[in-house]
């Protein structure tokens, strides 16, 4: 009996020390993401989007010039950037912007980093005309201008990404000086958006597909522009009505081709009726697409008599689906291009149960998708070969040709000599000979330190056989014959992780995968839901002597106080009390009205017209409405709802024109910096409020 008491007290205080620590770390990890949150400053309101970007361009104005600086290791982590082998030097790597987000800031870049690859070095280029800080940009190398990559578009938010916009600035980087440039053209250009691919063909920049967020839900764009980098102008071709072309999409591949480009792939989301089982009719959702289908650009320069800046001529194809596509179907499987060949990686295949619950597979399988005949190979990494051993007949034979060509090698050298000293007999200037030496002690100088000039001080890379871990929307690129993985993103449950990490590849030989460097990934995740449920918690404990109370309060909780349900509260007043809050509520509105710095009204944003800006706030004016005419006591049940709507359509109308002045400086300054339409989540009906690229949305 003593040793089973012993053994019973044994476990319960293993128990209690195992509880003790789960809630050690349970208080660590709450500190922590306290701690992140204070230093991002998450617990204050969403700031004013403008006010960030103009505190960006106050800092990028106190450089002076283009500076390029030694980093102490990678660039931070970041996800929806760009990677691009440099065209002026095969031994330098590109990444420009993107965006970080932590679960509840999202954090955007403007550097320009830089990897050496024979130093294994990076470096970071600041510039005092550098494009405004982005995320889901589209740039490429120009075609016959091969010393320059050009850019277009990208989106940005606010740091609890509640408001947003898309850029349609275009701009133009020379890799060799790293300095940017904006490009002025003549008449239209491509609307804002994120999400499209560029890729060059000539003197031809070719842009296509992407997404535009607007007040209503994600637009995916199906439209064609063309830039001609010679005469400094964009196309928009028509095409003929009858003509099949690709369905709007972002996130597809888009390739160059000899006579053209080649596209593949892509993501959208469209809207559907879903029928929900019992009750309640139909509704509508937005059903989630992953494109399969291919299509060849052909394009057809104008003649060479033909007047400058005239247009070229363009045509869709449709191809077959490609033979052997990676199975299942999967979205953010990105490619760069290589030899003719698309070299595919990653992706993520979802299956959504609900509107809420996705089940989702990762992949990191690679592979190789022929251009010209339309199929796709896997790709696997393989041991290098052993040598085979020679056989002894054979190793004689090769160590009499290196005896005999040692000795003609002797035979040269006293050939060699013997020339130089009958050159001396004969009368031959010395001064010659001791100038002749000095070149050729200099030239073997010189060889000396090219050679060690070209000997990279690089570690020693640990190589592995497995590909990186899985992920979709890593970023490829090719630099001579070598894959280049950076980055790339993974979910477990309602997390996102942002890879740290870049790999490369060899693929002429595929003996291995090379890790040039990868840090552990960032666990401080901030869950808004975790901490609800902390507080609730708490609140339980607080009021657990009152269940009524504890009840009502949760009930209370649950719903969202908005003014809507505040107003129809005081709408139906239950005592005298209710009667009262209701007139103090109303004489707070009236008060609030009078205060003309801030009225306490719905306010027009920057390129919103007259019927938009009802159409956002149409709830708003309708209760505003609804309580003047209470207050001068006219009953709202006698009228109609489309007289009711029409007055509210009234006062919406006046505070537009109130604010026009405001707002048309505003929009000024946006257009002037290559913004486009300012959207905000928290009014949109489509479920896409939040991160960028969770869940799924798969932009």
């Amino acid at each position: 009996m003593a040793k089973d008491k012993k053994t019973k007290s044994d476990g319960k205080k293993a128990k209690a020390a195992e509880k003790k620590q789960k809630q050690e770390k349970k208080s660590e990890k709450k500190a922590k993401v306290k701690a992140a949150k204070q230093q991002d400053g998450s617990d204050a309101e969403d700031v004013d989007i403008d006010a960030v970007l103009e505190e960006y361009r106050r800092q990028q104005e106190q450089f002076l010039k283009v500076t390029e600086t030694v980093a102490d290791g990678a660039p931070k982590a970041r996800a929806a950037s760009c990677f691009l082998a440099s065209p002026a030097n095969t031994n330098q790597l590109l990444l420009f912007g993107g965006e970080y987000f932590n679960g509840a800031l999202a954090t955007f870049f403007n550097d320009l980093h830089i990897y050496y690859i024979d130093r294994d070095e990076w470096r970071t280029v600041t510039s005092p005309n550098a494009p405004l800080p982005r995320s889901g940009h589209a740039w490429c190398r120009g075609g016959n201008m091969s010393n320059s990559v050009f850019l277009f578009g990208g989106e940005f938010s606010s740091p609890k990404q509640g408001t947003f916009y898309h850029y349609n600035d275009f701009w133009h980087l020379d890799p060799a000086s790293r300095e940017w440039s904006k490009l002025d053209f003549k008449g239209k250009s491509p609307p804002a958006r994120s999400g499209h691919r560029m890729t060059y063909f000539k003197q031809y920049i070719i842009l296509f597909g992407g997404f535009q967020d607007t007040a209503n839900q994600t637009r995916y764009l199906a439209d064609l522009w063309i830039y001609d980098t010679a005469n400094f102008v964009w196309f928009n071709p028509t095409l003929p009505p009858a003509q099949l072309k690709p369905d709007a999409r972002s996130s597809f591949t888009l390739l160059p081709h000899e006579n053209g480009a080649v596209l593949y792939g892509g993501y959208s989301r469209i809207k559907t009726t879903a029928q929900p089982g019992g009750r309640g009719g139909s509704r509508t959702t937005m059903k989630a697409i992953i494109h399969q289908d291919c299509f060849f650009l052909r394009i057809t320069p104008p003649a060479s008599d033909a007047a400058p800046g005239t247009a070229p001529t363009v045509r869709w194809e449709r191809r077959k689906k490609p033979a052997n596509s990676p199975n299942p179907t999967r979205a953010g499987a990105t490619m760069a291009y290589h030899r003719g060949r698309g070299i595919m990686f990653g992706g993520v295949h979802d299956v959504e149960e609900n509107d809420e619950s996705v089940d989702s597979e990762f992949f990191n399988q690679l592979f190789a998708w022929n251009i010209e005949r339309n199929r796709f190979f896997p790709l696997g990494l393989r041991k290098a070969r052993a040598a085979p051993k020679k056989a002894a007949g054979e190793q004689q034979r090769v160590g009499r040709r290196n005896r005999a060509q040692a000795n003609e090698d002797e035979l040269l050298a006293q050939l060699a000599a013997l020339e130089a000293s009958s050159k001396k007999k004969n009368g031959g200037d010395d001064s010659d000979d001791d100038s002749d030496a000095e070149a050729e002690r200099k030239a073997a100088a010189a060889a000396a330190a090219a050679e060690e000039e070209q000997k990279a001080p690089v570690r020693e890379m640990p190589v592995s056989m497995e590909l990186p871990h899985q992920r979709f929307n890593s970023l490829l690129t090719v630099q001579d014959d070598v894959l280049y993985i950076y980055g790339g993103t993974f979910e477990k449950g309602d997390r996102e992780f942002t890879f740290d990490d870049m790999y490369a590849i060899d693929l002429g030989k595929m003996d291995g995968c090379k890790e040039v460097y990868a840090r552990p990934l960032d666990d401080t995740w901030i869950d808004s839901e975790d901490e609800d449920e902390d507080d609730e918690d708490d609140e339980y404990e607080d009021y657990e002597d009152d269940d009524e109370d504890v009840e009502m309060e949760d009930e209370d909780a649950s719903k969202k106080f908005t003014p809507s349900s505040r107003k129809k509260k005081a709408d139906v007043p239950d005592d005298a009390e209710s009667t009262t809050a209701e007139s103090e509520d109303m004489d707070t509105e009236a008060a609030d009205a009078d205060t003309p710095e801030d009225d306490g009204l719905p306010h027009p944003r920057p390129f919103e017209s007259r019927r938009d800006f009802f159409n956002r706030t149409s709830t708003e004016w309708q209760e505003i409405l609804m309580l003047q005419l209470r207050w001068k006591n006219i009953r709202v049940e006698d009228m109609l709802v489309k007289e009711i709507k029409t007055k509210a359509f009234e006062l919406s109308e006046e505070k537009w024109w109130d604010c026009r002045e405001e707002i048309t400086a505003l929009e000024d300054e946006q257009e002037a910096s290559g913004i486009g339409e300012v959207v905000s989540l928290a009014d949109r009906g489509d479920g896409t409020s939040g991160a960028s690229g969770g869940g799924p949305r798969r932009r």
